[in-house]
């Protein structure tokens, strides 16, 4: 009987570039994926368009599924000869159970891999400005986990050798035993105003630190209603915090941001929001299918139209299956936007934007169904693929938005409007309540039209329909809820 095989991924903390190259390899093959909490779910993007995703959420009060149930299903997945990856926020090694599953796994003799992950109690200080050891400050770290298997769910730790013997310590999902933590900490041997922060969601655009002392910082985390997931780190080297915090000071920081999405290819607008500090949540998920391509006309066209960048690679795709030589194609290229332009100009060849395209000679429109629905006066169509919302990614979008305190939603075009209020509406998503509160960006004014038609009534544009336009809009102009 054949198997398949079983990749434990660490995920990173949550910033999806803290992903290691194997991890996203492993992600990128996948045909079932196994995804905690807190595993970024962007990452799930890049996986197959027919990849299984379940999902094993745990938090502190509940568990979606059981620590037995995800074994047996890594197994039962296996079994069916499944390339199957667990995917595991932070390390899988760092109080990730990962052991538990390699030994489900080698019970039955399946093949798998372990593929360490960035540790969360060491990448959410760096983040925060905070290295974990230090030659002046710091000489050991300890990583502790402050919620065990004992009675009462207090930690069972040697606090003694803690206290007396450790200069940094990182306490996992500790928030609800933070006045025992203290308590045996200060009892043992650390000085009362021990500098201690508290770094929720780490990595995260949404990351929030709160800072006080052994003493203080209970009273201070019950006022500011603080919660898990955090990593509560204590010792003298949060001190540099002050001097060399660096991700906090990006320009887009604080900005959590739902991006209205038209395409399947990875946009480069969120790549750019969330490089200056915004948390990006594209929606909704789209996913193609590929459609026969008769290629038997198209020499005969003088003009050749792309309506978007996928449609290039699906063109030449499907010159290759028809074995089809490009040089028997004559016509002059154009593209609907400067990413096609860039998509052509990529397999060597100078296009124009459409706006430049001549009114004589023979037109073909090249691109998805949805060329169908828009198309111009005059014009043939050939259409490469079908796009779909990928409905498999909405409870991953409703996850999301609970996960996260949403303060902004940029509309990067007109295309993207009438699909973004439909896919809200299939997810059971109230347009009014999501809207109210939310900081509405429009990229042009054909955009700003087609929002005002849906009914949004005080959306704002950037002064040119360009990223580092957006970008100084967004920065230069905090945004607070009423």
């Amino acid at each position: 009987m054949k198997t398949g095989k079983v990749f434990l991924v660490g995920a990173g903390p949550g910033d999806i570039g803290l992903i290691t190259v194997k991890g996203l390899e492993a992600i990128k093959q996948a045909e079932v994926i196994l995804y905690d909490r807190l595993a970024n779910p962007k990452l799930l993007e890049f996986a197959p368009a027919d990849c299984e995703l379940i999902y094993c959420g745990k938090l502190p009060d509940r568990h979606t599924l059981r620590q037995e149930n995800i074994n047996d299903l890594l197994v039962a997945k296996a079994l069916e000869d499944k390339m199957v990856v667990r995917l595991k926020g932070g390390d899988p090694g760092v109080f990730g159970r990962v052991g538990e599953e390699a030994a489900a796994l080698a019970d039955y003799q399946i093949p798998f891999e372990v593929v360490p992950g960035i540790s969360s109690g060491i990448a959410a200080p760096l983040y925060a400005g905070i290295p974990v050891t230090h030659r002046e400050y710091a000489e050991s770290f300890a990583v502790v986990t402050a919620h065990d298997k004992s009675k009462d769910g207090k930690p069972l730790l040697h606090w003694e050798g803690l206290a007396r013997g450790v200069d940094t310590i990182a306490f996992y999902m500790g928030v609800g035993n933070l006045p025992f933590i203290c308590e045996n900490l200060i009892t043992h041997g650390k000085q009362a105003n021990t500098p201690v922060i508290l770094i929720q969601w780490g990595t995260f655009g949404r990351q929030r630190t709160l800072q006080g002392t052994l003493a203080d910082i209970t009273a201070k985390v019950a006022e500011a209603k603080f919660s898990n997931p955090a990593i509560i780190l204590v010792g003298e080297v949060i001190s540099l915090r002050e001097k060399i915090s660096w991700f906090e000071k990006k320009p887009l920081y604080g900005r959590q941001i739902v991006l209205a999405r038209t395409g399947e290819s990875p946009s480069q607008l969120a790549k750019e929001l969330q490089e200056q500090g915004a948390d990006v949540i594209e929606f909704p998920k789209w996913k193609k299918t590929a459609v026969p391509v008769d290629l038997e006309k198209a020499s005969a066209y003088e003009k050749i139209l792309f309506a978007s960048p996928e449609s290039v690679g699906e063109f030449f795709s499907a010159l290759v299956e028809n074995r089809v030589d490009i040089r028997n194609i004559n016509a002059d290229f154009f593209g609907a936007s400067v990413k096609t332009i860039k998509a052509l100009n990529e397999r060597g060849f100078c296009a124009s934007l459409a706006a430049e395209m001549p009114d004589s000679g023979e037109l073909l429109i090249i691109g998805d169904d949805s060329i169908l629905k828009n198309k111009p006066e005059y014009g043939d169509t050939l259409v490469t693929s079908k796009k779909v919302v990928d409905s498999q990614f909405f409870p991953i979008f409703k996850r999301m938005l609970e996960e996260a305190e949403v303060n902004t939603m940029v509309f990067p075009s007109s295309a993207a409007v009438e699909p973004f209020f439909e896919a809200l509406k299939e997810c059971e998503i109230d347009a009014r309540e999501f809207f109210k509160s939310l900081h509405v960006i429009c990229m042009g004014k054909q955009t700003m039209a087609a929002v005002e038609t849906a009914g949004l009534k005080q959306a704002e544009m950037p002064e040119k329909a360009t990223k580092q336009a957006l970008i100084a809009l967004l920065a230069g102009k905090p945004f607070v809820a009423e």
